[in-house]
């Protein structure tokens, strides 16, 4: 759209399923980002496996067509990816889901499939990764992320107010950069 009053022109399909080798199902919450010249979309999907892996696909333009990797990103789990490109050129994927996002299934970034969400103690967060330079690989360690209190203690897992569920997302504005996401049953 030129503005938000503006004709809409649909440039078709992005991106499909059929078009995804290692996918069996739910592809969807993706989202894009821009570095070297190229558009990079970045999805969930339910890998063959039945877990949630984060694919990328590759395009010239925004619009796509993308086109997947054969293999989701070596070592990535759960849903809702958002990749911030910070003024460095450094890139960062922000992720992870609850109850269907499996994310309470990675306890220490181990897989565990009778992991559940705590009832009491420090909530699960999102998790970050730093992007390889291509923006394709996950370059080192996955990290939990720290949601702090105004007291600067970890938010609880009964604080359904504030508690991570799914949909993280960065942004900077002034120097300061500020994650946003879904919050427990609340969604707020």
């Amino acid at each position: 759209m030129d503005d938000v009053e503006g004709e809409v022109t649909d440039h078709g399909v992005a991106l499909k399923l059929a078009d995804v080798p290692w996918a069996s199902k739910q592809l969807w919450a993706p989202d894009a980002a821009f570095k070297n010249g190229k558009y990079y979309l970045y999805f969930p999907a339910r890998h063959n496996d039945g877990m949630f892996r984060i694919g990328v696909g590759v395009s010239d333009r925004p619009e796509g067509p993308f086109k997947p990797r054969p293999e989701p990103i070596k070592g990535s789990y759960s849903i809702d990816p958002a990749v911030f490109v910070d003024d460095d050129g450094s890139a960062y994927m922000y992720f992870g889901g609850i109850w269907g996002g499996q994310l309470q299934e990675w306890p220490g970034g181990q897989h565990d499939p009778q992991g559940k969400e705590p009832t009491e103690g420090p909530a699960i967060n999102g998790r970050v990764a730093k992007l390889t330079e291509d923006m394709l690989e996950i370059e080192g360690e996955i990290s939990e992320l720290q949601i702090l209190d105004e007291k600067s203690e970890a938010i609880r897992a009964d604080d359904h107010d504030r508690r991570f569920f799914e949909g993280a997302w960065m942004h900077k504005k002034d120097g300061l950069y500020y994650l946003s996401y879904s919050t427990g049953d609340t969604h707020y």
